[in-house]
């Protein structure tokens, strides 16, 4: 299978992955204000490895379970987990970030699909880490550098098994379909559409030069309100 290549050139991959994803969010807004509402993760989601800098990769979707024992053969548990990974490897452009929905309801988390085993494959495979609302462990263990956003941590993986893969998946709010381009950091999760990687960009350089502005006021001495409003005059004329 040949791997589709990257609609976004490495540089910008790596301007966006050197952004937290709050600016991200924030110059999303900047390049259409719907972002203000939609776009990223609204449930929370937590980081063990907080000290990870933020990850972009294109999404690669799946489904799990682990409350209940599936009713199909081993033998086809064993086929579409291996189809799975054919997909993580060659379903579309690298770096990817893996996107798993917990369709197990109340009882998400139930069991972890994530751990030594799989952080080691999927990044082996390509990926940066993985948004889900299902569950973690291993965290002594687990791939360096591949950064988990999870729902919970639990020390067993119960029934979990891939319940399909590829298709469009909701996690913490967020619905993200196969190939969207994700950023992710200890904060949340958020899809940037591709086309509007170079505004967005953009808009993160014209953000940080206003902060700077009144960064920089507060953090200097003698620092009061008259000095903030100055600042904060001056931060809205750079465009």
């Amino acid at each position: 299978m040949t791997r589709p290549a990257s609609p976004v050139a490495a540089a910008d991959l790596a301007a966006l992955a050197a952004l937290d994803t709050p600016t991200v969010c924030n110059a999303l807004e900047l390049v259409d204000a719907k972002f203000r509402l939609a776009g990223y993760t609204r449930e929370p989601l937590f980081s063990p490895y907080p000290e990870l800098k933020a990850i972009v990769g294109f999404a690669r979707t799946a489904t799990i379970r682990a409350a209940a024992a599936p009713a199909e053969t081993k033998e086809a548990l064993k086929a579409r987990r291996l189809a799975y990974y054919e997909y993580v490897a060659h379903g579309g452009p690298l770096p990817s970030v893996a996107v798993i929905e917990d369709q197990d309801g109340p009882q998400a988390g139930r069991g972890a699909f994530w751990g030594e085993v799989n952080t080691h494959i999927h990044r082996g495979l390509g990926a940066r880490g993985v948004v889900t609302n299902g569950s973690v462990r291993d965290l002594d263990a687990n791939a360096s550098g591949f950064q988990l956003l999870a729902s919970r941590v639990t020390p067993s993986h119960a029934h979990v098994h891939v319940t399909g893969f590829g298709a469009r998946v909701k996690v913490a709010g967020l619905e993200v379909a196969s190939g969207d381009l994700v950023h992710a950091d200890r904060h949340g999760a958020a899809v940037i559409p591709v086309e509007a990687v170079p505004k967005v960009l953009e808009a993160a350089a014209l953000l940080q030069r206003r902060e700077g502005v009144i960064l920089a006021a507060a953090r200097a001495e003698g620092f009061d309100y008259e000095k903030l409003a100055r600042a904060i005059r001056d931060a809205d004329e750079i465009h």
